[in-house]
């Protein structure tokens, strides 16, 4: 079945390879166009082209396909072009004639935008919980681990002291900056674009902002030439966004690899996110980390293929738009993995609490003791080249103690202050507005 179906039959080849991966990827649309359509023919009835008997029926229907689907009983059968095909296959065929009624003032064009927006809504979600887990475990760790000093590097070069409170609390704050930019990305999603049809509107008098309501979104895409031209470009911002918390991931995952290496020995990690070697029996390869760090690395190119599918496109529909689901819906559940992985392994670590008692990190005591010289009274330069001029003839003596006090440093740690950016940027999502919208729809009582 094909909504645009007419009088001819089409190629199998040239069928398969405009199909391509539709009906993969449109499960992960399903819900989201169950809930969509339910919204679209409440409105359709408020307008006069569908009767109160009519919306209860298709309502009560729509209901138990996203029952179906829940379920994991839901199929896009062979022969159907894609989801909405198959839902209004399904309408029909359950109550006669009033499931076709059900597209009328749409096109699958502002169907899918919907569906996808609707879907990243979802997942920007459960992505945002799920760096606040990894926050939070990070800033556990800051705490636990604040007094336990270990070499900060430049240039992989032994340089000052730093410590785990600091490398653990630096990737949380990261995280805030991270979660900043999926707020934003967020704002953008939750606009709703339905109504704008094929993306120049519809001579039905559409209620554009009951179905705004209905779906609890913040606002609309007012423009419907604008709200077509979304296509590609939501993705894009939400794209960066992903990107942004995988380039802190990744640089943790390096970190806690090269951490973990004999040659340096500063962590441990979980034996069972190890693996061995089948010919050297002491190996425990840091193959989660490993694996995180390349699917991150994988998922910081995500903005760029989409800007490449859609850069070049003037505005209007385009069916090139079809090929961004098939980087982008994935990289959600890719990004959810490795977050969730690195949540487990960072909560579990050990520290090495004894690092400083190799003499090979004496030097990092050096700018310390400059500091401690001028503070004394001598210019900065003299005691620096005093120092200088004692580590090049073998004779500094390093004194291992840290006394730094300024906001953000070993002794000053502003855990509190990061954690209120954090929940400032929480609370900006509203989660919750759409779940009451989406369960009202649904006939459930939202959480």
């Amino acid at each position: 079945m094909k909504l645009w179906e007419k009088d001819f039959e089409m190629n199998a080849e040239i069928e398969r390879f405009t199909v391509g991966r539709d009906r993969e990827l449109d499960m992960f649309l399903a819900r989201h166009d169950v809930v969509g359509s339910m919204a679209h023919i409440t409105m359709l009835e408020s307008i006069g082209l569908l009767t109160a008997d009519e919306l209860r029926v298709l309502t009560d229907e729509l209901r138990r396909i996203h029952g179906e689907i829940e379920r994991g009983e839901f199929v896009i059968e062979e022969g159907v072009e894609d989801v909405h095909s198959e839902v209004e296959l399904l309408l029909t065929r359950r109550l006669g004639d009033v499931g076709k009624k059900i597209h009328s003032g749409r096109s699958r064009n502002d169907q899918v935008l919907l569906d996808l927006k609707l879907f990243m809504r979802a997942e920007l979600r459960r992505v945002a919980t799920l760096v606040r887990s990894l926050f939070d475990a990070l800033q556990r760790q800051s705490e636990e681990y604040k007094d336990v000093l270990l070499p900060g590097y430049t240039h992989l070069q032994v340089a000052m002291p730093s410590s785990f409170g600091l490398w653990f609390g630096a990737y949380a704050e990261s995280l805030t900056d991270d979660m900043t930019l999926l707020e934003a990305a967020y704002r953008t999603v939750n606009r709703n674009p339905l109504g704008s049809a094929a993306g120049y509107g519809s001579s039905f008098p559409l209620d554009r902002k009951m179905t705004t309501e209905l779906l609890g979104f913040d606002g609309m895409n007012y423009n419907v030439v604008y709200a077509q031209m979304g296509r590609g470009k939501t993705e894009r911002n939400v794209a960066y966004a992903l990107a942004s918390i995988a380039g802190t991931v990744a640089k943790l995952a390096f970190d806690a690899c090269m951490f973990n290496s004999q040659n340096f020995g500063f962590i441990k990690l979980p034996d069972e996110c190890t693996t061995g070697s089948s010919i050297m029996p002491h190996k425990k390869n840091p193959d989660v980390f490993e694996l995180t760090r390349a699917k991150c690395n994988k998922l910081q190119s995500l903005p760029m293929q989409i800007t490449l599918m859609m850069n070049n496109l003037p505005s209007g529909y385009f069916r090139d738009l079809q090929l961004i689901k098939e980087v982008f819906i994935p990289a959600f559940a890719e990004l959810a993995d490795c977050l969730e992985m690195t949540t487990y392994i960072v909560s579990r670590m050990e520290v090495n609490r004894h690092i400083l008692n190799d003499s090979r990190y004496d030097l990092m005591f050096s700018v310390e003791e400059v500091n401690r010289r001028t503070a004394a009274g001598t210019p900065f330069r003299d005691a620096y080249k005093q120092v200088g001029l004692e580590i090049q003839h073998g004779q500094f003596t390093p004194r291992r103690t840290v006394a730094h006090t300024h906001e953000g440093s070993i002794g000053n740690l502003c855990t509190r202050e990061i954690a209120a950016l954090m929940d400032a940027v929480w609370q900006k999502f509203d989660f919750e507005r759409a779940e009451r919208a989406e369960s009202a729809l649904l006939g459930k009582t939202s959480r």
